[in-house]
């Protein structure tokens, strides 16, 4: 993998990323779909992504840290259009303020639903309005974070037979100094981003090949895939 350039801007970023867009490729191999959007804005020089923290209140992972988006409904044209949609519901993102720029390889969960993730950039002007009753925070961390972070672990599991490493960011905002626990599928989008956009060595292993990421995170998918349709 190349090193990082050290004059890293919006444009190259772009450039980099649509390199790994996947479109329509794996829309219909699943039926059961959720998608997410991994929203990127530039600050003081610097990407970011913008994360949230589940409301406590929810069913399923109360207080966890993902990314917007949520399953796909009917009148949902696409992963983009669920992806958009769920933005607005949870944080007050517009559609219009996003500029989606691809699709990235998707994964699959525990309970086998495919989860693509979208990856737009919004404007660093952007204020989100939570909603409580899914969204009890917002927070940015630095792009650059996730790959050589202050606090980071991983550890293998199991699903539908096949092993996965999952990784753990620890994370401290240094605005208040909230802390965060940054970890699962939602680690796994925010790390293929990191070596996407900044093309440089991480601090720690991955279970991607550096020197071809859209080949290996194919296969990673590929693999669990079959694996989980011999078990569905």
């Amino acid at each position: 993998m190349e090193p990082q350039c050290k004059n890293l801007t919006k444009d190259t970023a772009i450039v980099q990323l649509r390199k790994h867009d996947v479109g329509t490729k794996f829309s219909q191999w699943l039926s059961t779909k959720h998608s997410i959007l991994l929203p990127l804005l530039v600050k003081e020089g610097k990407i970011y992504l913008l994360f949230t923290v589940r409301s406590k209140e929810l069913r399923t992972s109360p207080g966890e840290v993902c990314f917007p988006g949520g399953k796909s409904e009917p009148g949902d044209t696409d992963e983009i259009a669920t992806a958009l949609r769920e933005a607005h519901e949870e944080v007050g993102l517009q559609p219009h303020q996003v500029e989606v720029i691809c699709r990235l390889v998707p994964h699959i969960t525990k309970v086998g639903s495919m989860v693509t993730p979208v990856v737009g950039f919004i404007d660093s002007s952007f204020q989100a309005q939570p909603n409580p009753s899914e969204v009890s925070k917002v927070f940015l961390v630095p792009l650059e974070y996730f790959l050589s972070p202050h606090s980071h672990c991983s550890f293998h599991v199991t699903i539908f037979g096949h092993r996965l490493l999952i990784h753990c960011f620890s994370y401290v905002d240094p605005q208040d100094q909230s802390a965060y626990q940054i970890w699962g599928l939602t680690a796994r989008f925010a790390l293929l981003t990191a070596l996407i956009v900044l093309q440089k060595q991480p601090s720690f292993d991955v279970d991607y090949d550096l020197n071809d990421l859209m080949a290996s995170s194919e296969q990673h998918f590929v693999n669990l895939y079959r694996t989980v349709k011999s078990k569905l």
